[in-house]
């Protein structure tokens, strides 16, 4: 293949890698400094509580966090933001432990936050002084977790959301956000809503190939604000990431926010160019195009993202469910899981992970390596607005929903729930993409093997559900064909 050029036309030629059609489900960690006071005050769209953004909003007068802090800590000109670096120690950190715990989870993809809103590294790096390897842990977190994670025959993923730093912290005398000696870590922008300068985005630049160049990521994250970096930077990062995986024979991909929450209209990549990601949200219908969802295992329907000294979880059931209705529509999952300050991942968020693992080592067939059936599903509970952030309306399944994926010569309809005695796939009534003469058997998957009665009438595809099924979550069932799907 010829090179990529900095150019979409030219960028837009890139393919979706195969190891991500198939792989489906991912997971990345929301750890640094913020995990330190672990504090989720409401945040700055004034609804919900976000503990990663306590170091801009700690910086905002009359912000439950602000207030919160000068109660705890005392003013910010004495105790800022940077003085929780000491403590944000991760003497517990083991990246074994970590990858693990996601390899069990069922996960194919992991990594952590490389740099963050606060521009601190979670890396050993060259351009940016204020890194974990130089300061709090003093370990190349990336490096541990990238060894790790492929250690595990998971694909490796680096997560960045620098570009929102220059804007992320508040300039005022009263704040030591404007001390020279920490401009690297505050940005050098004199003017809170300043566009960033060249330096900013060369160094923004830099550490993204950094990374590319010292982790080799299978793919690179983006959050929202990426709009605000001038275009010839976005290209020529895509042209850097794509060129060196093309030499040696990797597939790689970047992603893309078609917004970045209300009030941002990003479009930042070119849609061709990259893969599209929903945050805490989904597509209400099959596309022709995959996309991602990156959502939260706990339960704040904007996403609290790191721990939280309070903080309650989604059920295993909720996950699991969204899991299999995104991949039915060509959409995969990235979760987000936030560590203590200590390194350790709380126990009920370790739980929760555990209980998908064992959903998915007996269902894992109808996700991993499948594509959508002609049609996502069918049943009486309707997913509406699809895009971003639609979770704060997110509808709860139940067992007469159904969802359908494919592969090879093999149908999956899987119940969100625990069926009856007979499963109706109603979609199979007078359906033109399959004769009822082509099925060949039914078996439910986790079962004893054996093949279950089943018969087409005027209502649809019936399938005789054994008496004990292996998961009242959802159950999956493989209808084998004559012929490839």
């Amino acid at each position: 293949m010829k090179p990529f050029k900095p150019a979409w036309n030219s960028l837009s030629q890139h393919t979706m890698p195969q190891w991500l059609r198939d792989a489906k489900f991912g997971i990345y960690t929301t750890w640094g400094i913020f995990s330190v006071p672990a504090y989720a005050g409401i945040d700055h769209w004034k609804r919900n509580p976000n503990v990663t953004w306590y170091g801009h909003d700690m910086y905002e007068k009359n912000h439950p966090v602000y207030r919160r802090h000068l109660k705890v800590h005392g003013e910010s000109k004495n105790f800022g933001y940077k003085d929780f670096i000491p403590q944000f120690k991760g003497e517990k950190f083991d990246a074994e432990e970590w990858a693990q715990l996601f390899k069990e989870a069922g996960a194919k993809f992991a990594g952590p936050i490389a740099v963050f809103h606060d521009n601190f590294a979670m890396y050993n790096s060259k351009v940016n002084p204020w890194n974990a390897a130089a300061m709090g842990p003093k370990r190349d977190v990336t490096g541990e977790l990238e060894k790790a994670i492929r250690g595990q025959g998971m694909k490796f993923i680096a997560t960045f959301h620098h570009a929102y730093n220059w804007w992320f912290f508040a300039k005022s005398e009263e704040f030591d956000t404007v001390d020279p000696s920490a401009s690297g870590l505050y940005s050098r922008q004199p003017v809170t809503g300043a566009l960033p300068d060249e330096k900013y985005l060369k160094d923004w630049y830099d550490q993204i190939i950094e990374v590319i160049d010292g982790y080799d990521p299978d793919l690179i994250w983006f959050d929202f604000c990426l709009g605000r970096i001038p275009e010839r930077y976005r290209k020529h990062f895509l042209a850097y990431y794509y060129n060196k995986a093309q030499e040696t024979g990797k597939e790689v991909i970047a992603t893309f926010k078609r917004s970045g929450g209300e009030g941002f209209r990003d479009f930042n990549l070119s849609p061709l160019a990259g893969l599209l990601d929903l945050e805490m949200g989904k597509m209400n219908e099959l596309t022709p195009h995959p996309w991602l969802t990156d959502t939260c295992i706990d339960a704040n329907p904007m996403g609290c993202w790191g721990h939280a000294r309070s903080i309650g979880y989604k059920s295993p059931e909720r996950l699991i469910h969204n899991l299999v209705d995104m991949v039915s529509k060509n959409g995969y999952l990235l979760l987000n899981v936030g560590p203590r300050a200590d390194g350790t991942i709380p126990p009920p968020a370790q739980e929760i992970l555990r209980e998908i693992g064992k959903w998915l080592s007996i269902n894992g067939e109808a996700i991993y390596g499948t594509v959508p059936w002609h049609i996502d599903g069918e049943g009486p509970t309707k997913v509406s607005g699809g895009g971003d952030f639609n979770e704060r309306n997110e509808v709860r399944f139940n067992c007469h929903d159904i969802r359908y994926t494919c592969k090879d010569d093999a149908v999956y309809a899987t119940a969100l729930g625990r069926p009856g005695e007979v499963l109706t796939c109603t979609r199979f009534a007078h359906c033109q993409q399959l004769h009822p003469s082509d099925i060949l058997s039914i078996r439910m998957l986790g079962g004893d093997g054996r093949d279950l009665e089943w018969s087409i009438t005027e209502d649809g595809l019936n399938i005789a559900v054994p008496e004990k099924v292996p998961s009242n979550i959802a159950v999956s069932f493989k209808i084998t064909t004559k012929t490839s799907i």
